[in-house]
């Protein structure tokens, strides 16, 4: 990846950080004042937002590494490893939650403030997740970081549940004002068990692809694709034995493809780097590594069109070619 991208990406992640220790701030002040266990259970959530995105902010330091002696595929999987713990950190939260809210909804004794004050936290809260979200994604999305794209599912799921801060705001305010509809006055409570429920949503759908990126799962569907296109290429036999793994941003390729035994080593060279392209159609800059193998000397190709000339391959009987 470039400086550049490097950059953008260190940047929006220090602007999380920024943004999460702002709404942790704002939310603790106002839900102490106020009393709301949803407004502080929103402090909480966003406190280990502010923890997630400094995990993220040195998960892409370590990560723009480039591959060393020791990391000859890079330090990609530091991204998906801060995935993980970020996991970790937000269930650690929904225990705290769930046990005021149920403490609340048993005891019914905490006076709740619905004051303009909480309201106008929440809304601010919402307008700087919206923000923070949509930036992280699309970043997250140019440069293939599962990091990002995590932090960006922390400020998404905090919108929806300030929403639900809101109306359980919302739902104390008409229970204190209206007779005959005190029992809203346990909105609040309800409220902080359903944002719990969203972080608890959220984790699980994080960890899940996290773990399989750390186990190196292949992308769904991504082999049939790539098996199809380079089967499409002249002068191929068959494409097989294909492994597909991701180091945070970067996909490495490896496969391997049958030619006709009695072509020249020149040829089969550039066949296999005609494969390499082909497979970059589908998963963009990859490194890809072709092991070509010689069909029956009675094989003859599907097509005989001249191969693309200029390619750097490997050639039969060799362990193939890893492209940079």
């Amino acid at each position: 990846m470039s400086d550049e991208g490097n950059i953008e990406k260190s940047s929006a992640a220090l602007n999380s950080v920024g943004a999460a220790v702002f709404l942790t701030t704002l939310k603790i002040v106002v839900g102490l004042l106020s009393g709301s266990l949803g407004i502080l259970a929103e402090a909480a959530h966003s406190a280990l937002d502010f923890a997630a995105a400094l995990i993220t902010f040195f998960a892409v330091q370590v990560a723009s590494k480039p591959a060393d002696p020791g990391h000859a595929y890079g330090h990609g999987k530091v991204e998906n490893l801060s995935a993980l713990v970020e996991t970790l950190l937000l269930l650690g939260t929904c225990g705290w939650i769930i046990y005021q809210s149920v403490t609340r909804l048993a005891t019914g004794h905490v006076e709740v403030i619905a004051s303009p004050w909480a309201f106008g936290v929440m809304l601010i809260s919402i307008v700087v997740d919206v923000t923070r979200s949509k930036m992280l994604y699309r970043i997250a999305a140019k440069h293939r970081s599962q990091a990002l794209e995590a932090d960006a599912l922390h400020f998404s799921s905090d919108v929806w549940s300030s929403v639900v801060v809101l109306v359980g705001l919302g739902g104390v305010k008409v229970g204190q004002s209206v007779r005959g509809l005190e029992f809203l006055k346990n909105a609040d409570a309800l409220a902080g068990l359903f944002v719990a429920a969203i972080v608890v949503w959220v984790s699980l759908k994080l960890g899940v692809r996290a773990v399989q990126a750390l186990l190196d799962a292949s992308p769904e569907g991504v082999a049939d694709r790539i098996k199809s296109r380079v089967e499409s290429v002249p002068m191929v036999f068959d494409c097989h034995a294909i492994r597909v793994r991701h180091s945070g941003p970067h996909y490495f390729v490896d496969l391997h493809i049958t030619l006709d035994g009695n072509l020249s080593l020149r040829t089969a060279h550039e066949l296999t780097e005609q494969v390499e392209h082909a497979v970059k159609e589908v998963l963009p800059e990859a490194d890809v590594t072709v092991h070509p193998e010689p069909t029956p000397a009675t094989g003859k190709p599907r097509a005989q069109s001249a191969p693309n000339p200029g390619a750097t391959t490997s050639l039969p009987g060799e362990s193939g070619n890893r492209s940079k």
